[in-house]
């Protein structure tokens, strides 16, 4: 058996041509997929070649549970160095004291702070999931509502905005240990000061879980969470641009409440997040994860970082701007962010149905529930959509303008045969003016 590097054109997979031509054969279909719509669901990006090398690496192989210089195999000494790395970059990116690289996902990661500042049957609060948050936030059938006592807050009904007022009185009625803010259908953004203050006058650990905004965090384009969280969790894609993962930063060691212990052993909240996740919920890391996510945030450290991350804005409001204008509501009226959540209550189709209306033209989105929702969540008034995929790309205002416009026009007009083409066309004229890894395919 050789070894090769990843391949620079998808047609060099020998190997797997050779071993498994159906696997193959999906896997090109999905490269298509990609190259040749428009994807604009928020949580999902494309990452650089450079990360795809790391991602499909001989890293695969290498078992190695624990952490650096304390692994229960042996052969580690380049993991250890590949993860060490991670940590560091990690750690002046965002200007903190901790970080844990280990998770495997978004939700393993905020488990893992549940598991390092609770026990069962505590008391949490969060957003609601039908209000935006996130099913590791208090959802009644997550692992977050069956083995802690859940409470949510959501938005104001007139607004669909925070209201941090409200949000206070719940917290002093209900005395919660943690409180979580952050969102996945949240198209404003987050006083994380005003969570700070809360949770200080209830006496509860602050989790800032921020996976859907860190790009703009580092950009500058959405507050910072790091002066005023105890634990702040994210996932590596989304608006960061890397690999499937998740990372938990932890700005001060200290704990402030002194109360957390381990055999006898008072441990800081370093220590606290380091073994929830290992041995506390999991067992060897996924080291190409590791590199990959290593390679992301070199990536994030760069100036044109922030350029990519003040793009995203821009053409969040010009497709805003785009939808409105064509007589389309959204939630709260607008976006400071990522990403858009249009109500559909005032047309003729559901969520689920403008989802898959909008797939027959090459245009990805999902259906979402929206504030306050009539309808249930599989098939929902709402969808959300957002920028950060096609901003990488290279997509401008422009371009976002366009595509607002003629979603708006799908969906006003489900039946119209006439105005699909046009989308399909618009889609081709986008991609071709926006290649997507053409390194792979030519």
């Amino acid at each position: 058996m050789t070894l090769a590097y990843f391949p620079r054109n998808i047609k060099d997979m020998k190997a797997l041509q050779t071993t498994d031509i159906a696997i193959k054969k999906i896997m090109d279909n999905e490269l298509a997929r990609q190259q040749n719509g428009l994807e604009m669901i928020p949580s999902e990006n494309f990452v650089s070649l450079a990360v795809l090398e790391a991602l499909g690496s001989v890293l695969t192989n290498k078992y190695s549970e624990g952490y650096p210089g304390k692994r229960y195999y042996g052969g580690n000494q380049y993991i250890d160095q590949i993860e060490e790395l991670c940590r560091t970059r990690a750690k002046e990116l965002f200007g903190v004291e901790h970080v844990n690289v280990q998770p495997y996902s978004g939700s393993p990661a905020n488990q893992a702070v549940y598991f390092a500042l609770l026990n069962p049957g505590d008391t949490v609060l969060g957003m609601e999931l039908a209000q935006g948050g996130h099913l590791t936030h208090g959802y009644q059938l997550n692992f977050s509502g069956r083995f802690y006592k859940s409470v949510g807050y959501g938005v104001d009904k007139k607004t669909e905005r925070l209201d941090y007022d409200v949000i206070r009185k719940i917290a002093l009625q209900k005395k919660p240990k943690l409180i979580i803010c952050g969102a996945t259908a949240y198209p404003r953004t987050i006083d994380f000061a005003a969570f700070r203050s809360i949770a200080d006058e209830v006496g509860a650990y602050l989790l800032a879980d921020i996976s859907h905004i860190t790009g703009l965090v580092i950009s500058g384009d959405h507050q910072s969470p790091i002066p005023y969280a105890d634990i702040v969790t994210t996932t590596t894609h989304k608006t960061l641009r890397g690999p499937r993962g998740a990372i938990i930063l932890v700005p001060k060691i200290v704990d402030r409440f002194h109360e957390q212990y381990h055999n006898n052993t008072k441990r800081d909240l370093a220590g606290l997040v380091d073994a929830s996740i290992m041995p506390g919920l999991q067992g060897g890391p996924h080291n190409h994860q590791t590199a990959a996510i290593a390679v992301a945030l070199k990536e994030a450290q760069e100036p044109s970082f922030i350029d990519y991350g003040h793009n995203i804005v821009k053409n969040t409001h010009a497709l805003a701007e785009a939808l409105v204008s064509s007589g389309l509501t959204l939630v709260t009226g607008g976006t400071d962010n990522h990403l858009v959540l249009i109500n559909l209550l005032n047309t003729s189709i559901s969520g689920k149905i403008a989802e898959t209306l909008l797939d027959e033209v090459g245009i990805t989105v999902n259906k979402n529930m929206i504030p306050y929702d009539p309808k249930s969540p599989m098939d929902p008034s709402g969808i959300r959509l957002g920028t950060p995929a096609l901003t990488s790309r290279g997509f401008t205002e422009d371009d976002m303008r366009r595509i607002g416009k003629i979603i708006a026009s799908i969906l006003q007009n489900p039946e119209s045969a006439t105005i699909k083409d046009e989308a399909r066309t618009l889609a081709k004229e986008l991609t071709n003016a926006h290649p997507l890894y053409p390194e792979l395919t030519n």
